[in-house]
């Protein structure tokens, strides 16, 4: 019997799975935190809290699961994505980390628009640079805060920053750094053309792997602070959204998952660097077989939920919200919401993108308005599911992902909205699925990507399909939803 660790470094919370290499997923372990937002477009956590949090679940793990906690044999990682930590000489943070929903980059990215056309960042990049990526937060600090510039020894990306509490190595792997936006994505190296034409150090960025390889082992340090024997091999490990895909048993192309979290995501597995011309999408490496992801990304997702929960209507649960969505007929009334609360990505990449409601009238409550909030939310991604129709990319059954696959309510909208089955994973937590059998393959635990797939993700039984009158509904619902932002988006300034 061989156990493994997977650990998704998410932004709201950090979590920590077991699983049996015969019997399955033994248990998870979790705890919150929050973003911290000094300022008005800031978005920042601190590194060193998010260690503080992973070593408290590992050491509940190994209370609750003793015996398997002694076999693990295999560490794995999934994290947000985008984000940087800057650390000195000693591997110590030099300032909190900013976040992919950072907005203060604004000027740097016009900078990079005033060198780049979308051409050159298609070639190289094959994305749009957008606010909270990690090359114009780097610019950022080299035009705000150079003195930190210069204490520099790496640059790492969040799980990266956990994975060298662990092993003592500085690396990144290749799914995290493309997602910086300063990565040659074809050729999964770092652009370093760029960075010298933009006059950041080469020297800060550290080496990149494949996400199974074997990045590192446990030291003893690390075994003395959260309990993990000394020796144990570490993998790389990938970006949330890629880990994700493979904890929904994506493995090759042809599926399609719809990820409701904080943020939310359209993706699919494709074998070869496809992208969008117009760079409405995102493409970035992936584990499987040197492929890449393709997705289309909102920033408000759950967050958007979230937040009308606690800043308007001071609820206290997710469930609650849920059911009263379902009290209300599908379209709300007429209620439309924009869901660009921290601006947007796909498909308008504007970071002054405003959220708002519209078609308020006095029949209206509060149940009107959180089920517009998950129509708005679902609406949004469609606009994603779009752009991959566009590109040829094939979508006959959507795999439902995230907090929002929670929610009954949700899954039926999500069917409704995208005219497609939506099914759901048994394991909740794929992204930490995803990091364990990253690890279990890149360790010879398992055979293959496609092996252990088959033996730990199955679906649940119960396929939300789409009814017929509510689709057409929605179909009328969502022009007036893409026309709203239209119509408005010239005074979405700052």
């Amino acid at each position: 019997m061989s156990v493994i660790l997977g650990i998704d470094l998410g932004t709201s919370s950090v979590k920590a799975m077991l699983l049996d290499s015969c019997q399955g997923v033994l248990g998870v372990e979790a705890s919150k935190y929050d973003v911290r937002i000094p300022e008005e477009g800031y978005a920042e956590q601190e590194p060193l809290k998010w260690w503080e949090e992973t070593k408290k679940i590992i050491l509940k793990l190994k209370d609750r699961y003793g015996e398997a906690f002694q076999n693990i044999k295999a560490v794995g990682f999934s994290g947000q994505m985008h984000g940087i930590v800057l650390t000195d000489e000693k591997g110590s943070p030099l300032r909190p980390a900013i976040l992919w929903l950072d907005q203060r980059s604004k000027r740097e990215l016009e900078q990079i628009h005033e060198k780049m056309d979308f051409d050159k960042m298609g070639s190289i990049f094959k994305n749009r640079v957008y606010t909270g990526f990690g090359f114009p937060s780097l610019l950022w600090i080299k035009e705000h805060e150079p003195e930190i510039l210069r204490k520099t020894k790496a640059v790492m990306m969040p799980k990266d920053f956990i994975r060298y509490k662990m092993t003592g190595k500085t690396a990144s792997d290749v799914t995290d750094a493309s997602s910086t936006t300063v990565f040659d994505t074809a050729k999964r190296t770092w652009a370093y053309d760029v960075i010298e034409e933009f006059g950041l150090p080469k020297d800060i960025f550290p080496p990149c792997g494949e996400p199974m390889d074997i990045a590192g082992y446990v030291t003893k340090e690390c075994e003395k602070e959260c309990g993990l024997q000394a020796g144990i091999p570490v993998v790389y490990g990938a970006g949330d959204q890629q880990a994700q895909s493979i904890g929904n048993g994506i493995y090759e192309e042809g599926k399609i998952i719809c990820n409701i979290g904080t943020g939310g995501q359209i993706s699919a597995y494709v074998k070869n660097p496809v992208y969008d011309r117009q760079l409405r999408t995102h493409t970035f490496c992936h584990p499987i077989d040197k492929g890449y992801t393709i997705f289309g990304a909102t920033l408000c997702s759950g967050m958007s939920l979230k937040w009308l929960k606690d800043k308007i209507l001071q609820v206290e649960d997710f469930d609650r919200l849920s059911r009263m969505a379902g009290e209300i007929l599908p379209g709300s009334e007429g209620l439309i919401y924009l869901p660009y609360l921290t601006g947007e990505r796909t498909p308008h990449m504007n970071p002054c993108a405003k959220g708002m409601f519209a078609g308020l009238i006095l029949g209206h409550d509060r149940r009107h308005m959180v089920r517009a909030v998950m129509e708005g939310v679902t609406m949004s991604l469609k606009d994603s599911l779009s752009i991959f129709k566009e590109l040829g990319i094939k979508c006959d059954t959507i795999i439902a992902s995230g907090g929002g696959a929670n929610s009954h309510e949700w899954l039926q909208m999500q069917a409704d909205i995208f005219g497609k089955n939506v099914i759901v994973c048994e394991v909740s937590e794929q992204a930490c699925l995803g990091a364990c059998i990253l690890a279990g393959v890149g360790t010879g635990i398992f055979d293959s990507m496609k092996q252990a797939i088959k033996k730990f993700v199955a679906f649940r039984d119960k396929v939300y399909e789409p009814d017929e009158q509510n689709q057409r509904l929605y179909e009328q619902q969502y022009e007036r939803f893409r026309t709203l932002y239209k119509n408005n988006k010239e005074w979405m300034v700052n």
